[in-house]
């Protein structure tokens, strides 16, 4: 089955321009960024800060365009200051934001982790959503498919799931249907465009 999950349709939803492609585009699919009151550039992952936001593609090459061309200062008319790897921070930002969902649908009761109890939702078709660890083993994560109609999540370190469930390392678990699922694939799908490239992860094989 197709592992690349996408999000839902936010066609209706509000766009933004992105200061790096200069596209414009579905916000869901964007990062805002604020200035602060000592002209420092911040993400605003929740997009919850007052004020004028700055919005830039969730994508790693769009965002170390804005970095190094100086489009932060341009797009803010006054200067600013960008932090020292601001692309990783907002890396980490959002991979803790994905963390933080999946702990919350466990809380809730909708997700479970490990081999057995991943194996025995998809089989009851209860899992909507499969999540593996990119640094897991390849064999041992092939013998699990996305649900039919699913969504694939394979860009969280094993270290990274397994605190979403209280634990060292996770490599298999899954999301069910409601709750917090939708909100789970939306937010993974904007750290995949600073996470994977080429099919695969990249960076960060162990966390």
């Amino acid at each position: 089955m197709g592992r690349a999950g996408q999000p839902k349709d936010h066609s209706n939803g509000p766009e933004r321009k992105c200061i790096a492609t200069g596209e414009v585009r579905p916000q869901h699919g964007l990062i805002r960024f604020v200035i602060g009151p000592d002209g420092q550039i911040a993400p605003d992952i929740a997009e919850k800060v007052p004020g004028r936001g700055i919005w830039v593609s969730s994508d790693r090459s769009a965002l170390e365009k804005a970095v190094n061309k100086g489009l932060f200062a341009r797009a803010a008319r006054q200067p600013v200051t960008v932090p020292d790897n601001l692309v990783g921070f907002v890396e980490d930002q959002l991979a803790a934001r994905v963390v933080n969902l999946i702990s919350l649908a466990r809380k809730g009761g909708g997700a479970v982790s490990g081999y057995e109890k991943v194996k025995d939702w998809l089989s009851k078709e209860q899992a909507t959503v499969l999540i593996q660890a990119s640094d897991g083993s390849e064999r041992g994560k092939s013998k699990l498919s996305t649900p039919h109609h699913g969504t694939f999540i394979g860009w969280l370190t094993a270290g990274e799931l397994g605190r979403a469930f209280g634990r060292q390392t996770t490599i298999h678990a899954a999301l069910g249907a409601g709750g917090l699922s939708q909100r789970v694939v939306d937010e993974a799908a904007r750290l995949k465009g600073l996470r994977v490239f080429n099919g695969g992860p990249t960076r960060r094989k162990g966390s």
